[in-house]
């Protein structure tokens, strides 16, 4: 009876040590898991087998492409990865792009950023400088001969513009003339002027007060000198009526996915190129860029407050 007794205890002592033996491994697994969850969490994003490079057609798209090209192959020198320049169709294929994680860094105007921002948590890392400013205004431009002195004469007057996306072209020109004259919505500024006329672009704004057939553009400062050539006499025939307050000017971006310290060493090698007289040159002729310096979101927030103006009135 006692031997019978002493079998069952082992037997019974033996189940309860497979027992522990079993949770130790299962904490192991737990903890191996745990482990790996935690990595994975650590990961602070992704760094692309090819970066790709998103511009927006400032000029021919063929010749934007092949003028980018040294600049990505420095990039892609630099970083130690294969870099891929992508002119976009405009600046919403862009945004669509990013967020898509099709393009991981955009050459972004401003009204482009805030929206991508918005809608996809794109980043702004760094701005474009002209004339060593990292802002610019637009302005209006009425005909030297049409009595047109002060913003109160365009009433009734025909304003043309590129079209109602662009920051200087539409979105500031639009705030500062509905709070200079209380008008609570763009259906009010519309019925302010005489008429509208959305042209598309910049240069084709100005030429279209160039030719009588509007009264006032606005545009970029200054687009005269783009059209000089063209128009030898235009900086005569135009005169600029006033500005609006600064904006500021357009962006180097970055999709949310890309790793944090992918994107400091992007940074840095842009910022490099300020020392580098063939990189700025070919920034110089795709943009107008003097030199590139460091933005940060906040400097951005003066168009997100225009932008949330005109959101539903505009229907962007």
């Amino acid at each position: 009876m006692k031997k019978l007794y002493g079998l069952v205890l082992i037997l019974g002592l033996a189940l309860v040590l497979a027992a522990c033996g079993g949770s130790d491994d299962d904490n192991a697994s737990d903890k191996s898991n745990g482990d790996k969850k935690d990595e994975a969490t650590e990961t602070d994003g992704m760094i692309p087998e090819t970066l790709v490079i998103g511009f927006v057609p400032s000029q021919d798209s063929d010749k934007i492409a092949d003028t980018v090209e040294p600049l990505a192959n420095r990039l892609g020198e630099e970083l130690e990865i294969e870099v891929k320049s992508q002119v976009m169709t405009d600046y919403n294929a862009l945004v669509e792009a990013m967020g898509a994680n099709q393009v991981h860094v955009g050459f972004i105007p401003a009204f482009g950023y805030v929206l991508a921002n918005e809608q996809y948590d794109v980043e702004v890392i760094l701005k474009s400088i002209r004339y060593g400013s990292g802002t610019y205004k637009a302005q209006y431009l009425v005909r030297s001969d049409s009595g047109i002195e002060s913003l109160a004469d365009l009433e009734g007057k025909v304003w043309a513009y590129g079209d109602q996306t662009s920051t200087s072209g539409y979105l500031f020109p639009a705030n500062q003339m509905m709070e200079e004259f209380d008008l609570e919505t763009a259906a009010d500024l519309e019925a302010f002027f005489g008429g509208t006329s959305q042209v598309g672009a910049h240069d084709t704004a100005a030429i279209a007060v160039y030719e009588g057939d509007a009264d006032v553009a606005t545009t970029f400062d200054d687009v005269r000198e783009e059209l000089e050539e063209e128009y030898p006499d235009i900086m005569e025939k135009l005169k600029v009526l006033t500005h609006t307050e600064e904006i500021p000017n357009d962006t180097i971006s970055v999709t949310k996915e890309l790793d944090k310290e992918f994107v400091q060493k992007i940074k840095e090698v842009f910022l490099s190129f300020n020392e580098d007289d063939e990189m700025i040159k070919i920034m110089d002729e795709v943009y107008n860029w003097d030199a590139i310096d460091e933005a940060t979101d906040e400097e951005y927030q003066v168009v997100k407050d225009t932008y949330a103006k005109f959101k539903d009135s505009v229907g962007f």
